[in-house]
């Protein structure tokens, strides 16, 4: 999180995927889905989308997802970061 400007729906969008599912103590099912984080893309990628989806599209209703893609860093360790393409609604 940033020191300021959070409730940007941008912002609150990079905020959401950065969440680990349980991490928020009064909000259990907000963040990704743990399970998936340590799996290889191939196996995990499809589900890491559709949750990254799921996760937007509750939490963060004034924003519209075009596209997300995962960008492996270091795909041997599991590291990866998504790009996502969103605009906020009119």
């Amino acid at each position: 999180m940033q020191a300021s400007g959070n409730g940007l729906p941008m912002q609150c969008v990079a905020n959401l995927v950065r969440i680990v599912r349980g991490e928020c103590t009064y909000d259990r099912i907000k963040g990704i889905d743990p399970s998936l984080l340590d799996r290889p893309e191939t196996i995990a990628g499809p589900l890491l989308i559709a949750d990254a989806r799921w996760l937007i599209k509750t939490y963060e209703p004034r924003v519209n997802v075009n596209q997300i893609h995962l960008k492996d860093l270091l795909a041997r360790e599991g590291n990866f970061k998504f790009d996502i393409n969103a605009v906020v609604k009119g």
